[in-house]
């Protein structure tokens, strides 16, 4: 996932470090911002995993720490529910003067209830997104419930929240009873996709239920069945980043037609690697972008194609095409094509290894022997399939 590192430096001397997380062309459809949980920062990997998924529905996330948390500086003692609001709108504001105004604002747990309250505020904001969102800002007060007479008999106390220490204040807890979530979500009236997983243990299922309940039309509801509060496992990020992608298509503009692809500076192909990254790697190609990766047994976190996949698949889909081309020409009624493809390496008779690949066919429609008998010939006239049975030449260059 490629992304810029920011600084957003705000006018009371705090200032927010935040993530820019780009689509493989690097070149963003749309900007989208990133509420985080209570106590967690722009870097926990729900967020990570989601925002994958969204720039791969090209679009440019931000995922940033809120006043206090993380890399950000600040008092988060005192900065409370509204700081965060803030921090959403200051962030808001930095994209639109130095990017393009954020249209999507997605927030997790409590960060879903302060991109509710935010997205009313900000003009820009055409869509909602929330996952594992309170209905209420005072929800997380059960984690430091014991504390709670404590910070308002002697103004503050250090309390501890998954196993981390926090210094709160009274001011921070009032801050919290101050917002009414509910009352502002009646007052949205712009589409919101609700997330949550039944099995939630920290937020429960009932509080989406209320959004739902108190949200105007469009509302949707989407079960993320079998996840936790924090979305641990990295399918459950990628499949809730891929609903709000597909999700949200319906309510913004898209000028994606427009869109150039200047990471190719002019090749056919490019591809990039951040190391942090493992081996995921973004793939570009015209206005068109995919993944590769390696599967988790050999070190990768399995995101897309392998290299040697990405092969199989490129001779799959070049052969599939030859036939069809020549099955449209004979007149022959062919409706459907299937290309599989296994790739090994083998020893030759000088006990060399060498790639082979075993391409299988099924052919579906109205055709006699003698025609499948051909369209199974003319496979291995495809120009991948030549490309590989021939030897190529390589060259690499350094680019300047």
């Amino acid at each position: 996932m490629k992304n810029k590192e920011l600084k957003i430096e705000r006018n009371d001397d705090v200032t927010l470090h935040a993530y820019l997380d780009l689509p493989p062309n690097g070149e963003p459809d749309q900007y989208a911002l990133f509420a985080h949980c209570f106590t967690c920062s722009g870097q926990i990997a729900a967020l990570k995993n989601i925002s994958r998924a969204l720039t791969s529905h090209g679009f440019g996330v931000v995922r940033f720490d809120f006043t206090g948390l993380g890399k950000s500086t600040g008092d988060f003692s005192t900065s409370g529910f509204s700081a965060n609001i803030k921090d959403l709108c200051e962030v808001s504001d930095f994209l639109g003067n130095h990017y393009k105004a954020p249209t999507l604002i997605v927030g997790h747990s409590l960060g879903g209830a302060a991109a509710l309250v935010a997205a009313q505020k900000l003009e820009n904001i055409k869509a909602v997104a929330t996952v594992g969102a309170p209905a209420s800002s005072t929800h997380v007060t059960h984690l430091f419930d014991d504390d709670l007479d404590k910070i308002k008999k002697d103004g503050s106390a250090e309390v501890n929240i998954g196993g981390r220490p926090f210094k709160l204040t009274k001011k921070f807890v009032d801050d919290l009873h101050d917002h009414d979530v509910l009352s502002n979500l009646k007052e949205l009236k712009k589409p919101l996709l609700i997330m949550h997983s039944p099995q939630d243990d920290i937020v429960s299922i009932d509080n989406a239920a209320e959004l739902y309940k108190n949200a105007f039309h469009p509302k949707s509801f989407v079960s993320l069945d079998g996840a936790d509060h924090l979305l641990k496992s990295k399918k459950d990020g990628k499949y809730a980043g891929n609903v709000i992608g597909a999700w949200v298509e319906r309510y913004l503009e898209s000028s994606k037609e427009e869109r150039k692809n200047p990471d190719t500076d002019g090749h056919h192909v490019a591809a990039h690697l951040q190391l942090e990254d493992k081996f995921t790697t973004q793939i570009a190609a015209g206005n068109n972008a995919i993944i590769a990766d390696e599967p988790e047994t050999e070190g990768g976190e399995d995101n897309g194609f392998s290299p040697y996949e990405l092969l199989s698949a490129g001779l799959a889909a070049c052969t599939s095409m030859t036939i069809k081309l020549y099955a449209e020409r004979k007149e022959w009624k062919l409706d459907e094509v299937y290309v599989y493809v296994d790739h090994t390496k083998e020893k030759n008779e000088e006990g060399q290894k060498q790639d082979v690949f075993v391409k299988k066919l099924k052919f579906v429609g109205d055709l006699d022997d003698k025609q499948i008998e051909r369209l199974t010939e003319i496979a291995g006239k495809c120009p991948t399939h030549k490309t590989l049975e021939n030897s190529s030449v390589i060259r690499t260059k350094t680019a300047q």
